[in-house]
């Protein structure tokens, strides 16, 4: 009879086990959705000077126009009509569809901020409530981008129009869903990369140094500068191993036909990798950090 007792106790535990879990993600889930509304509510209030600054970001776009057609133009004498694979039209939809990849994956101010709350002791706030850092941090960064997108789908739209004529025919169903994906895979990989740098201010109180050094890296291998295909052997061969190509190089290859149909969602999955193994350094950081924090100021 005990051991009957036993066996049916099991399944019970098991399913409260269940119920527990489940009930920690919605309660989870129900949090992330207000701190997102507050955000959301919060971001509209300043949609005018969104606006402005993003319609400012586009102006840069003619001087890239302008310069590519000057490098391909060789005097009176001729044009170039390819360089490393790429065309005058492939170039200026290449520095285009950059903009979208890096509108997703750049998170400006977020390592900086976490850095300041922990050296201020304002990062006892989420020590004392039951609230996760990393978590409130990326529903408000969502906002963020979301009315980012709001603002900007205006001038976003008429700048593609007007430029049209250099991108190719719109793929497939296929590759439309790896390009969608990859962006918001890009998305999250910039924003654990910046968070994990964030949190090494649990070590050093001053993190800008490095932070400088990691944009100068971001900005030259993501592919933001030049696409990663310009590089040589010797070094594309090391880039291809690190998460940078994600933030840019690789959604914009996609929509341009550069990745090899067989690798495309093995790629893929290489970025969600990246996404899983950011997300785990991320949370022992964190731990980490936390026993050695002294919760000074705040």
């Amino acid at each position: 009879m005990q051991a009957a007792a036993g066996q049916q106790l099991e399944p019970d535990n098991r399913r409260r086990s269940i119920f527990s879990v489940v009930g920690s993600l919605r309660a989870s889930l129900h949090t992330g959705g207000i701190i997102f509304k507050t955000s959301l509510e919060e971001r509209l209030v300043y949609r005018g000077d969104f606006f402005f600054a993003t319609f400012i970001r586009f102006l840069p776009i003619i001087t890239q126009v302008f310069l590519w057609y000057q490098v391909y133009a060789v005097g009176t004498s001729g044009e170039i009509a390819d360089l490393n694979g790429y065309t005058y039209q492939d170039m200026v939809a290449y520095y285009l569809l950059v903009m979208i990849a890096r509108a997703f994956s750049s998170m400006p101010g977020l390592a900086s901020g976490i850095s300041a709350e922990i050296r201020d002791g304002s990062i006892n706030k989420y020590l004392t409530q039951p609230l996760d850092m990393i978590g409130y941090l990326f529903w408000r960064r969502l906002a963020h981008k979301i009315v980012y997108y709001l603002t900007a789908i205006l001038p976003f739209a008429v700048v593609f129009y007007l430029c049209r004529s250099f991108f190719p025919e719109i793929p497939d169903a296929k590759v439309w869903a790896a390009f969608l994906l990859s962006l918001l895979f890009g998305f999250l990989i910039g924003f654990l990369l910046e968070s994990l740098i964030g949190l090494i201010g649990f070590w050093f109180l001053e993190v800008s140094s490095l932070l400088f050094i990691y944009m100068m890296f971001n900005y030259f291998l993501s592919g933001h500068m030049i696409p990663l295909d310009w590089l040589p052997y010797w070094i594309t061969c090391w880039v291809h191993y690190l998460p940078f190509k994600y933030l840019a190089y690789f959604p914009v290859a996609i929509y341009l036909g550069k990745i090899p149909a067989e690798n495309l969602w093995w790629e893929i999955g290489v970025q969600f990798m990246w996404v899983a193994g950011l997300l785990i350094a991320n949370r022992i950081a964190m731990k980490r950090g936390l026993k050695r924090y002294g919760a000074y100021g705040g």
